[in-house]
């Protein structure tokens, strides 16, 4: 029971956090935002002490199953486990615990993290690596289903499903996803949960706090025969049948060792009982053990934490931006999205995980390929600009990297300014009345000025007044130059309100 309550609720979870990257519809993040408000490097970055506070509680109460049921990369390796258990049966065997691996690995993502090494953080995060893992190679394959639906109902004469484009937002990071998900997989392949146990850095926290917690499975030494099919099963390889114990630092209370007992050697069992107090036990109420009770308390306990951290999020119409065939300008200062304060914000809580930008309905974020930036979501108006009335990328934000606004706030956040280049303006090079910039401009900060001051039929061309310009981009998207716009928005360091 203990093994079906864990996979229906991963399987939940699950779904849930794959779908919040696969959505471009603006309608799952309403229901499903929280799940992802409640993975526990993404609450310690957005400084949420009452969610890290209870994972903590949870871990300590129950052991690490934060990793068998709400981190998505670890229901992933469970998947491919699950997989191939069906295929080769009782495959893993105990191994003492890689002390040095885990522990240096943690130490190097603590010192990367202080001094801001944040390609370093972003690899080594889980859930930021599940979400590249969907964004990139899962999120193409799902908006390929939805346009095959959006094709056959267009010819029924059926609006329910309507086509967008598909695209691939940076080489880099689809490489590092792709590369990250046939790491990751191998290993949960071969060996179960060794990724979990030796490199991930949340897994590494929680293991100090699993040591002491008060739901444990335990051995019934009288009823165990040392037939070794427990540690056969475990894929985190923390059974020592020969001691009769369990490396609680790496067991992830999957279940799978209870359910292949067949003589009730092990028990999910709450307090800490000597191996006497055990035998005393069973002898005094038979061989009957009530793994279903305790089971569903863990079901129970986990399904209320996470309604308790569910909070309402808002839903903003954002559209879709019409498509341009441009190339990017070079910008001196890369434009971070509004709500992110600065770029020294963004760096310091961004992990990489792409949920805003596989949730950006204008095509406006992707990933950055700077180093120091690495895979960290950055502006650029090529297909699309940043609408006034979509906050959506802060709404989605699980870390902090960018704060919730308003629309209010969003129209009057300036988060670069456009600068005007004479030699790619239309009314100069082809001596044609444009004006395009200043029409579509929302906070009407491009004002179309004579070439001529003295000639009233003069051409006119674009003045900017950086004071109210909020850096949208509106203007370098559906500016008519090609293939470089006359006119791009240079990022600012700090944002400031106009």
């Amino acid at each position: 029971m203990l093994k079906k309550i864990r996979i229906i609720l991963a399987t939940i979870v699950f779904i849930m956090v794959t779908l919040l990257f696969l959505d471009f519809t603006d309608t799952l993040h309403h229901w499903f935002g929280w799940v992802a408000k409640i993975q526990f490097l993404p609450a310690l970055l957005a400084l949420n002490v009452g969610i890290v506070v209870a994972l903590i509680v949870i871990t300590i109460v129950f052991g690490r199953i934060y990793c068998s049921i709400i981190c998505p990369l670890g229901i992933m390796q469970d998947i491919t486990s699950a997989i191939h258990g069906k295929i080769k049966k009782n495959r893993f065997c105990y191994s003492p615990e890689k002390k040095w691996l885990r522990y240096v690995m943690l130490v190097v993502f603590i010192i990367a993290f202080i001094a801001g090494i944040n390609i370093i953080v972003s690899l080594l995060a889980p859930y930021s690596s599940y979400g590249r893992i969907a964004s990139n190679l899962l999120q193409p394959i799902y908006l390929g289903v939805n346009n095959m639906l959006a094709y056959f109902a267009e010819r029924m004469d059926s609006y329910a499903f309507y086509s967008v484009d598909i695209w691939i937002k940076s080489v880099s990071t689809f490489v590092i996803a792709a590369a990250t998900f046939v790491i990751i997989n191998i290993l949960a392949w071969r060996n179960g949960r060794t990724y979990c146990n030796t490199i991930c850095p949340v897994g590494t926290v929680l293991s100090f706090f699993a040591r002491f917690s008060l739901f444990k499975i335990r051995f019934t030494p009288d009823k165990c025969v040392a037939c070794n099919r427990c540690a056969k099963n475990c894929k985190a390889a923390a059974i020592n049948v020969k001691n009769h114990s369990v490396d609680y630092s790496r067991c992830v209370v999957c279940g799978d060792c209870i359910g292949k007992c067949h003589e009730h050697g092990l028990r999910y069992s709450f307090k800490i009982q000597s191996p006497t107090a055990i035998i005393s036990t069973n002898s005094s109420h038979g061989n009957k053990v009530d793994n279903n009770r305790r089971a569903f308390l863990v079901g129970a306990a986990i399904a209320t934490t996470s309604a308790m951290l569910a909070q309402e999020e808002k839903q903003v119409q954002g559209g879709l931006a019409v498509i341009e065939d441009k190339i990017a300008p070079n910008r001196n200062t890369k434009i971070t999205p509004p709500g992110s304060l600065s770029a020294q914000n963004m760096a310091k809580h961004c992990t990489a995980c792409q949920l805003c930008v596989s949730n950006c309905p204008n095509g406006v974020l992707r990933p950055s390929t700077e180093l120091s930036k690495f895979m960290q979501p950055t502006l650029s108006y090529e297909r699309g600009y940043c609408r006034p009335e979509c906050t959506r990328c802060s709404e989605v934000c699980p870390t902090g990297a960018i704060k919730r606004i308003s629309i209010e706030d969003k129209s009057s956040i300036q988060i670069g300014h456009a600068v005007w280049i004479k030699k790619n303006c239309v009314p100069i090079t082809d001596e044609m009345s444009c004006g395009n910039c200043a029409t579509h401009c929302p906070v009407n900060a491009i004002t179309m000025v004579p070439i001529n001051p003295d000639d009233e039929n003069s051409l006119t061309i674009p003045a900017v007044n950086e004071e109210r310009c909020i850096g949208c981009g509106a203007c370098e998207n559906l500016c008519p130059a090609r293939p470089f716009s006359a006119i791009y928005v240079e990022g600012h360091e700090v944002h400031k309100f106009v």
